[in-house]
């Protein structure tokens, strides 16, 4: 069996350090926002080459606190995609806005500037890019977009630790960037955590006053702030991330090369971004039955997402319907999700793409007149 993801085998390799760690943490006077996250803070705002960090208590805090800091309120509107985790778009509805999809490029598969423009009315707040997969987007673009109409950008970077966009770090082009340390992602935690960072001092200050409990004229939200445990583990995996980072591109690199020229789509990053590959999606047709057969090889592999966040069945009141946002949805049909982490070994790798590519040298025959997936995503919530 080949996992999907394998955590217990960063455990073996770090972890005397996590444990010193969090006993470490535990012995502190501070349970939150001590010395374990004044020093991640530091850290973590050098290594995005920012001035300021802000560390929470996980990737959906700091998406909340960004855009209220960038002043987003009730009644305003919030221009994102659709082709990302709920997180973003719960951020946007917390605030009282409202989000406002846009569809993504067909090659990136980030945010399509050429569309944003069109979506923005006098209600328009902001713009928040998702960084999909460890792909930066357009960031020239959405900037002078959002420069030309008085917008803020906010910077959706959970799964971005460490990517690069024209040798700028993701988190610094924005406003602000909101980041995730939940377990899975390249640099995780032991548990929810999260941060903010800008190179904005306004800015900055605000999302400070937030998490200030002393601040009396502002609803302090103190229950955001990161805790000293999840901190101290940071730490640690901060003197690892670059390493990981380069073991994750040389997996994505054994897969490129392998699976090229086959009936499905690799990731295609511009040559001047710095792709980290949080996720290794391919694009394929028939993506369901892949999924199964795969599984079915005793190889783990992922959806990242079923349904695109217009047309799950929560977000009915939005309004969006089948069609809205045409390469959002096809994606949403035919991504499946490759394991890629730092302890994947290359005979693993090597495995993996020989079957997906026998499955895909295969599938005129295998699929063809069977029509029993072809709806699957529409079964599973899809609004008519």
């Amino acid at each position: 069996m080949i996992p999907f993801l394998d955590l217990k085998a960063q455990a073996r390799t770090i972890g005397p350090q996590i444990d010193a760690a969090i006993m470490r943490a535990l012995r502190n006077e501070r349970s939150a926002q001590g010395h374990e996250a004044g020093a991640f803070e530091e850290r973590f705002a050098d290594y995005c080459n920012v001035s300021c960090c802000r560390a929470v208590n996980s990737g959906a805090s700091a998406l909340h606190l960004a855009l209220l800091a960038a002043g987003v309120e009730p009644g305003d509107e919030v221009i994102t995609v659709s082709m990302n985790f709920v997180a973003t778009t719960n951020a946007i509805i917390r605030c009282g806005a409202t989000p406002v999809f846009v569809d993504v490029y067909p090659v990136t598969w980030t945010m399509n500037p050429a569309l944003v423009e069109a979506a923005i009315t006098s209600k328009t707040k902001a713009i928040v890019p998702t960084h999909l997969h460890g792909l930066m987007a357009d960031m020239d673009s959405i900037m002078s977009i959002a420069r030309r109409h008085g917008l803020l950008v906010v910077e959706d970077a959970a799964q971005a630790h460490g990517a690069e966009y024209k040798g700028r770090r993701a988190g610094s082009i924005g406003d602000l960037g909101c980041f995730s340390f939940y377990p899975d992602k390249n640099i995780g935690a032991c548990g929810e955590a999260g941060a903010v960072v800008t190179d904005h001092p306004e800015l900055a200050r605000r999302v400070s006053r937030l998490l200030d409990r002393a601040q009396s004229d502002v609803l302090a939200r103190c229950d955001d702030r990161m805790d000293e445990v999840q901190a101290a583990v940071l730490n640690v995996k901060m003197d690892y991330i670059e390493s990981w980072t380069e073991a994750r591109r040389s997996i994505a690199a054994q897969y490129d090369q392998a699976l090229s020229g086959r009936a499905l789509a690799c990731p295609r990053p511009p040559s001047h971004d710095r792709h980290v590959y949080h996720i290794y999606a391919v694009k394929l047709p028939h993506r369901d039955q892949t999924f199964e057969m795969l599984r079915g090889a005793g190889i783990g592999v992922g959806i990242h997402y079923a349904v695109p966040v217009h047309l799950q069945k929560s977000y009915v009141e939005l309004g969006y319907r089948v069609g809205d946002l045409p390469v959002s949805e096809r994606l949403a049909r035919e991504f499946l999700s490759l394991p890629v982490y730092p302890d994947l070994l290359p005979d693993q790798c090597s495995v993996v793409a020989s079957e997906l590519k026998k499955i895909a040298a295969s599938e005129t025959q295998v699929f063809r007149g069977d029509a029993a997936f072809q709806n699957k995503t529409l079964r599973h919530g899809l609004v008519a």
